[in-house]
C-alpha cells in the first residue's frame, strides 16, 4: 500500500506555484536605476509638494551639538546644502543674529518653501536651486567665502559614485580650514534592513524608497575615506544610535546615524590626526576608534535627538500608512460608477505585486461589459487574475447569474473585498464571490468547483499573459474550470483574454492554447472569422468609429477562445 501511494504521488506531483508577475531577486533593475538617477529632482520635488515643511522637525539641536562653530566675534557665513524646507536655517538665524546663511536644494519646490517662510529675509538668507553634482556653487556664492557648511541628511540622497563631485563643489566656496558639519544615515539602520527585504537595493548600501527618493547608508570607513580623499581632515566622528518608539503602532525602531565634523585642508595649517587617534564613538564621548564597541552604544545614546516628525519613521522604514501609499481611482461607465482603492503610481515601481494596480486592459474589458451586458447576461462568469480592483467582475455581476473573482495574491484579494463592499450592495453582493487561485493549484481549483460544479460559461483574464512560465498553467486552469456545455450556440463557453502584448508573443500564446484544446475564434482589433463562417464576435462590442488610439493604448488586444 505504501509503495502504491508513493507511485501515485510520483505520477501526480504537486504543481509549482506560478506568479503572474516576475520575482525580483537582484534588486532594482538597470532601467529603474537610470530612471531614479535621471528623475531624482522630480521625485524630491514631489516629496516636498506632498510633505511641505512637516516631514522633519526644526533642528534646534544644532546649537547644542555644534554651537562653537556658529558663534564668533564676527558673524559667520554658512552654507546649508540640501536645505529642504528650511528646518535647519530658521532655528539658526533665530539663535545667531549675526550669521548669514546661503541655502540650496535641487528641488525647486523646497527652495520655494524656504522663500515663503515667515522668517525668510534677503538680508539673512540667500536661497537658490542647485544640484551639487552638476551646478557650480561659485556662480551663486563667492569662492572661499563660507565659514561652515551643514550637510544634514543630504549626501545620502546622492548616488555614491557622484558624492565626490558634491564635495569638490563645496570646496570651491569653503574658506581654508572651514568646516563641514555632517549628519546622515549609518549602516545597520532599521530602514536599510527593511529596504533589503523589499528588493529596493540599487547598489551597495544604496536603496530607493517607495516614493522614488533614494537613501545611502554610510559605514565609518566609507565616509572617512570619502572626505579624506577629497581634501578634508576628520575633526570629530561619532556613531549615534537611538530607539524610537511609536506606541500607536506598537513599533520600536532602531535608528543609526553618523555625525561628524570635517575640516577643509589648505595644506598649511590644517587639522591632522593619525588613523589610531581619530575620535569615533558615541556622540559626546571621546573614544578611540580601536575602542568602539557597538553593543555599548544603544543605552548610552538614547538621549540623542532625532530629526523626526510624526510619520517620518513610517516613511523612512517603508511602513507608510495606507492612505499615503494608496489612491482612489474613479471608474465611470454606462450604469457603472466605481471608486477603487489601488496602490498609488509613486509606489508602484517598488511593488512586486501587479495585483495592487489597475491596468488599462481591465478598463477596456470593463467598458465592454458595461456597454454590452448581453455578453455575460444570465451566465456563470470567472475572472482570472482580477487584482485588487475587480472592476470587470463588478461590471459583469450586474447581469451575470454568478461571478467569481480570483487572484493568487492574498493582499490583492484583501483589498478587492474592501473595494467590492464599498461599491456594491445586495443583491449583487450575494452573486459575487472572491477566491484565491494559483493557476494549476488543484486545491484552489476544487474549492472553486465547490461554488460551481458545472463549469463557467465565460472566463475573463485581463493582462494575465505576460509571464511565459504562467501561460501553460493559465490555459490548464481555464480548461479545468470552463463549462463543456455546447447545447446552445449562444452559450458556447468562452475564454476571453484582454492584454497589452509584452513578454509573450501571439504565436507562443496560440501554441499553448492549442495544447490545452483552445481554438482562437475571434480577436480584436483584427477581425477573424472562424471556420464555421460565423460573423465576428468581438467587433460588435465596439462602435464602428472606435480605434485603439481613442482608448489610450494602441497595443491593447482581445483574444476570444472556444474549447475544441
Amino acid at each position: 500500500m505504501a509503495s502504491d501511494a508513493r507511485d501515485s504521488a510520483d505520477q501526480h506531483p504537486q504543481p509549482q506555484k506560478i506568479q503572474i508577475y516576475p520575482t525580483l531577486t537582484a534588486g532594482v533593475s538597470p532601467f529603474w536605476r537610470d530612471k531614479y538617477e535621471r528623475d531624482a529632482m522630480k521625485y524630491w520635488d514631489r516629496f516636498y509638494r506632498q510633505h511641505e515643511d512637516r516631514f522633519f522637525k526644526d533642528r534646534h539641536y544644532l546649537d547644542k551639538e555644534w554651537g562653537q562653530y556658529f558663534s564668533g566675534a564676527q558673524g559667520k557665513v554658512l552654507l546649508e546644502v540640501g536645505c529642504g524646507a528650511g528646518n535647519a536655517i530658521f532655528p539658526l538665524i533665530a539663535t545667531y543674529p549675526d550669521i548669514f546663511v546661503h541655502a540650496c536644494d535641487f528641488s525647486p519646490r523646497a527652495v520655494d518653501l524656504v522663500k515663503i517662510h515667515k522668517d525668510y529675509t534677503d538680508n539673512r538668507v540667500n536661497a537658490f536651486v542647485c544640484d551639487l553634482t552638476i551646478d557650480d556653487l561659485s556662480r551663486h556664492i563667492s569662492p572661499s567665502s563660507i565659514d561652515v557648511v551643514t550637510m544634514i541628511f543630504v549626501l545620502s540622497a546622492v548616488s555614491p559614485e557622484k558624492m565626490f563631485l558634491a564635495l569638490r563643489n563645496i570646496k570651491k566656496v569653503l574658506k581654508p580650514n572651514g568646516y563641514v558639519l555632517f549628519r546622515d544615515y549609518a549602516t545597520g539602520d532599521l530602514a536599510q534592513e527593511r529596504f533589503s527585504c523589499k528588493d529596493q537595493k540599487i547598489s551597495e548600501n544604496f536603496y530607493v524608497r517607495g516614493d522614488g527618493t533614494r537613501a545611502f547608508y554610510f559605514s565609518n570607513d566609507f565616509l572617512t575615506s570619502l572626505f579624506k580623499e577629497n581634501g578634508f581632515d576628520v575633526k570629530e566622528f561619532g556613531l549615534c544610535c537611538k530607539q524610537v518608539e511609536n506606541r500607536a503602532r506598537e513599533l520600536v525602531m532602531n535608528r543609526r546615524w553618523l555625525q561628524a565634523v570635517f575640516q577643509f585642508s589648505d595644506g598649511l595649517n590644517s587639522f591632522s590626526s593619525t588613523e589610531g587617534e581619530v575620535m569615533v564613538g558615541v556622540i559626546g564621548q571621546h573614544i578611540k576608534k580601536s575602542e568602539v564597541k557597538e553593543n555599548n552604544l544603544k543605552d548610552s545614546t538614547n538621549n540623542n535627538e532625532v530629526d523626526m516628525s510624526e510619520g517620518v519613521g513610517a516613511e523612512m522604514f517603508g511602513i507608510s500608512p495606507s492612505n499615503n501609499e494608496m489612491q482612489i481611482i474613479e471608474v465611470n461607465l454606462k450604469g457603472l460608477n466605481l471608486k477603487i482603492e489601488v496602490l498609488s503610481k509613486e509606489h508602484q515601481h517598488t511593488c512586486k505585486s501587479t495585483g495592487l494596480m489597475l491596468w488599462e486592459s481591465a478598463r477596456l474589458m470593463t467598458s465592454i461589459l458595461a456597454e454590452n451586458p448581453v455578453t455575460v447576461a444570465g451566465k456563470k462568469v470567472l475572472e482570472l487574475g482580477c487584482g485588487c480592483g475587480g472592476i470587470c467582475s463588478m461590471a459583469a455581476v450586474k447581469s451575470a447569474n454568478l461571478m467569481v473573482a480570483t487572484d493568487g495574491d492574498t493582499k490583492a484579494l484583501e483589498l478587492l473585498s474592501q473595494n467590492i463592499n464599498s461599491n456594491l450592495r445586495a443583491p449583487l453582493l450575494s452573486r459575487l464571490y472572491t477566491k484565491v487561485l494559483d493557476w494549476g493549484n488543484k486545491e484552489h481549483i476544487e474549492a472553486i468547483k465547490e461554488i460551481n460544479s458545472e463549469g463557467f460559461d465565460v472566463i475573463i483574464g485581463t493582462d494575465v499573459t505576460y509571464v511565459p512560465e504562467a501561460i501553460s498553467p493559465l490555459f490548464a486552469t481555464a480548461k479545468e474550470l470552463l463549462s463543456t456545455n455546447r447545447s446552445n450556440v449562444d452559450l458556447h463557453p468562452a475564454l476571453v483574454l484582454c492584454h497589452v502584448w509584452r513578454r509573450v508573443d501571439e504565436p507562443s500564446l496560440l501554441s499553448a492554447a492549442s495544447q490545452f484544446g483552445f481554438r482562437l475564434v475571434d480577436k480584436w482589433p483584427a477581425r477573424l472569422t472562424d471556420q464555421s463562417g460565423s460573423s465576428s464576435i468581438a467587433s460588435p462590442w465596439f462602435p464602428e468609429d472606435l480605434s485603439t488610439e481613442s482608448i489610450g493604448n494602441t497595443a491593447l488586444s482581445i483574444m476570444y477562445f472556444h474549447r475544441e
